[in-house]
C-alpha cells in the first residue's frame, strides 16, 4: 500500500503495528501543498502529524498583543508533532504553523494517529519522544529572550539563516526578521545599521550580506 515504505523510514515503531493498523495509518494519510506564508496549523483542533517531504515550515507563538516569535523550523525530513494535539495531549500552549516556502507534506490524520498511540505503547513514546525533542529548542529561544540582548540574538539569528541557506545573503526583510525574533521592526533596523558600521554585514535594499562571519561570532558568544 501507498506510504508503507516512507513510514517504515520514518517511524521506528512501524513493525510493531499489526498489518491493519499500518493500513489504517496509510489510508489515514494525505499529501498537501502550501505555498509561501500559507497557514498549515492555526491552532483551530488537531490538524495532525505532518511529515515535511519538501520546503520549509515555521513554528511560532503568538502574543496577546500580535507579536510573533519563531520557536524553530522543520526541514525536508523533519516531523511536526506539535500540530497534534490530540495526540500529545499534554500540548497545551497555542502553536501556529507555516510553510516559509512552497512546501509538500505527508499529513496523517490526528485522530487516527491518537487512536493507534492509544493502543500500541511504542508509537505513544514516539509521539512524546518527539515532542520532547522539540521543547528543547523551545527552551533555547526562551532561553534567548530572557537572557541575551537584542543584537546578540540577531547575530545568532543571522549566522543560523546562513547555515540553512548555505549563502551570505540572507533575502528577508526587516520585518520578516523582526516576527522571527518577536521584536519590533525598528529595532532590527537599528541594530542591523550598528552591525553595518561595524563591518559585519551590508544591508541592501533586497538582502542582508555577511560579509565578517566572526564579527557576527563574537557577537554571538
Amino acid at each position: 500500500m501507498k506510504y508503507q515504505e516512507i513510514f517504515a523510514e520514518y517511524f521506528p515503531f512501524w513493525n510493531n503495528l499489526s498489518a491493519s493498523e499500518r493500513d489504517f495509518l496509510c489510508q489515514s494519510t494525505t499529501e498537501e501543498h502550501f505555498e509561501k506564508e500559507q497557514s498549515v496549523h492555526d491552532n483551530l483542533g488537531c490538524s495532525g502529524l505532518y511529515i515535511v517531504k519538501k520546503g520549509r515550515l515555521r513554528l511560532y507563538m503568538l502574543s496577546e498583543d500580535g507579536k510573533e516569535i519563531t520557536l524553530y523550523r522543520l526541514m525536508a525530513g523533519d516531523i511536526c508533532m506539535l500540530s497534534a494535539s490530540c495526540v500529545v495531549q499534554s500540548i497545551t500552549f497555542d502553536v501556529f504553523v507555516d510553510a516559509e516556502e512552497p512546501s509538500d507534506c505527508y499529513c496523517i490524520s490526528g485522530p487516527a494517529f491518537a487512536s493507534v498511540s492509544d493502543r500500541v505503547p511504542e508509537v505513544k513514546i514516539f509521539a512524546l519522544e518527539k515532542a520532547v525533542d522539540r521543547f528543547s529548542d523551545v527552551m533555547w529561544i526562551m532561553q534567548q529572550i530572557v537572557f541575551m540582548s537584542m543584537d546578540k540574538r540577531l547575530a545568532i539569528f543571522l549566522l543560523d539563516e546562513m547555515a540553512a541557506t548555505g549563502s551570505d545573503a540572507i533575502t528577508m526583510t526587516h520585518e520578516q526578521i523582526a516576527r522571527h525574533l518577536g521584536t519590533a521592526r525598528e529595532v532590527v533596523s537599528r541594530m542591523l545599521k550598528h552591525m553595518a558600521a561595524d563591518g559585519g554585514i551590508e544591508v541592501t535594499r533586497k538582502c542582508i550580506n555577511i560579509t565578517d562571519k566572526k564579527k557576527l561570532r563574537d557577537i554571538a558568544k
